[in-house]
């Protein structure tokens, strides 16, 4: 069985801050960390080798420094790595990003699963996989909480609104994971010796045979005209310091009554 899984390396969003003046992200200084919908996804890849045997690569797009999560991916568990950087690719959206990482899946060759995260936390688009689903013509589940193989098949557990499902799909075929059945698990010492002498392939768009006009901003439809951080509302709050709870009751009662949040 071999598996592809996408991992994105993003800005540690706890710590992001926005330029007032530019209203773009303020990288300088911010940690970067595997997106956490991928790490997730690349546990049940590795649940599902843990089981059946698989071959897990990695596929990364992004800047030289991208590698890094590829060797975390590696010292947790993954068999190989692969990094898509290119000056070409800068500026890519959903659309030319799914390009590049359907031609890597392609180029990589035979893939039974890809697996995703649902989303990247810098953008929360959760588009990526499935336009990549779409480039390969695979059936696709998305937001999956557990995935379990049966023979050629999928059960993939999922949550929607208003129920939970059980999905059947063929393989091959790609999902994207909301939450693996397990926490993601440590790097081993192996595997942290296996990351540090594992050289990681990079391939250009030339290496993957994208065309211009398909990848960077050539190839992005999507037009990102200003980003910023909503207005903080600010309310007014009131605490009824009473020791009777009848008395409290009755006081919050006429506090609602005054601000005709009810009727009496």
């Amino acid at each position: 069985m071999n598996i592809v899984v996408f991992a994105k390396q993003v800005p540690d969003t706890a710590a992001v801050k926005i330029d007032p003046v530019t209203n773009t992200l303020v990288r300088s200084g911010v940690p970067n960390i595997m997106n956490p919908f991928d790490r997730q996804a690349l546990e049940t890849a590795l649940l599902l080798k843990d089981v059946h045997g698989a071959t897990v690569t990695v596929v990364s797009m992004g800047p030289p420094q991208a590698e890094e999560i590829l060797k975390d991916a590696l010292a947790m568990g993954a068999d190989e790595a692969v990094l898509i950087s290119d000056r070409a690719l800068a500026g890519s959206d959903t659309l030319a990003t799914s390009f590049a990482l359907a031609a890597a899946v392609k180029k990589i060759g035979v893939c039974d699963l890809v697996l995703c995260g649902k989303q990247a936390i810098d953008g929360d688009t959760a588009q990526v996989g499935p336009e990549v689903a779409e480039h390969l013509d695979l059936p696709q589940v998305t937001g999956a909480l557990k995935v379990v193989k049966e023979g050629d098949l999928l059960l993939v557990d999922r949550d929607n609104e208003t129920s939970s499902q059980t999905i059947s799909v063929k393989l091959p075929a790609l999902v994207t994971v909301t939450r693996a059945e397990k926490e993601p698990r440590f790097a081993s010492i192996k595997g942290k010796m296996k990351a540090k002498k594992y050289a990681v392939p990079v391939w250009s768009a030339a290496d993957l045979s994208l065309a211009e006009g398909t990848i960077g901003l050539s190839g992005s439809p999507t037009k990102v005209e200003r980003i910023f951080t909503p207005p903080v509302q600010e309310t007014e709050n009131e605490i009824i310091s009473e020791d009777d709870p009848a008395k409290a009751v009755e006081l919050l009662f006429e506090k609602l009554v005054q601000a005709k949040i009810i009727v009496r």
